[in-house]
């Protein structure tokens, strides 16, 4: 099979698993089951990955060393738009006001800004990056929408990184106050394992590309 085919083969399984991830969780809360987070260094265009995702996905456009980071972050934005998907902006409220996002993303370091960017943008949706009980509490007392909790499995992006494993990062969730997405190192060979762990979906950057 060529490359392309298990490209889209591996983004329709992830998909799927993500999609029933959502169903389970019935919190009713309307969050995107797949999210993709952009890394240029990992992936040099994701138009192809966003194209390919199911309507209602979300973005997260991180890339923050980009010299030409607003003109990147408006035309990654419209191609979100132009498929029916949310965008969200790391780590920067003026950019994400000023390209009109959906939302923000926030780094762990900064989730104390998430209240006072929630009065002026009630209407966005936030979430943040975790990796401990400690960060998902604070997310959820920050009024974080979701947090990504990572790694869930070995990644690439953190090589070496300690991951917490499917029995911990379960474990996490059920005493999270606020929905978890799973991140890190989730690929077609292990999306199903989180079938049971209470996730609301499934956050990746080159899990989308695995072949």
């Amino acid at each position: 099979m060529a490359r392309a085919s298990l490209v889209m083969e591996t983004r329709r399984t992830l998909a799927d698993w993500a999609e029933s991830l959502n169903r389970a969780a019935g919190d009713g809360s309307g969050l995107p089951p797949c999210l993709l987070l952009t890394d240029r260094a990992r992936i040099a265009d994701p138009r192809p990955a966003i194209a390919a995702l199911p309507r209602g996905s979300a973005i997260i456009f991180r890339d923050y060393d980009l010299a030409d980071r607003a003109e990147a972050a408006i035309l990654i934005g419209r191609h979100c738009r132009q498929h029916g998907h949310r965008f969200l902006v790391a780590g920067d409220a003026r950019l994400a006001r000023t390209v009109e996002a959906d939302g923000m993303h926030f780094p762990e370091a900064l989730v104390g800004e998430a209240q006072a960017i929630r009065r002026r943008h009630p209407g966005w949706l936030m979430t943040a990056a975790a990796h401990d009980r400690r960060a998902l509490d604070r997310a959820s007392a920050c009024g974080i929408d979701a947090a990504l909790l990572s790694p869930v499995f070995p990644t690439e992006s953190h090589q070496g990184a300690p991951a917490l494993g499917l029995r911990r990062f379960a474990g996490l969730v059920r005493m999270a106050r606020l929905p978890v997405y799973a991140l890190g190192g989730v690929n077609r060979g292990n999306a199903g394992l989180l079938v049971m762990s209470g996730a609301v979906g499934i956050a990746a950057i080159g899990g989308w590309e695995d072949d």
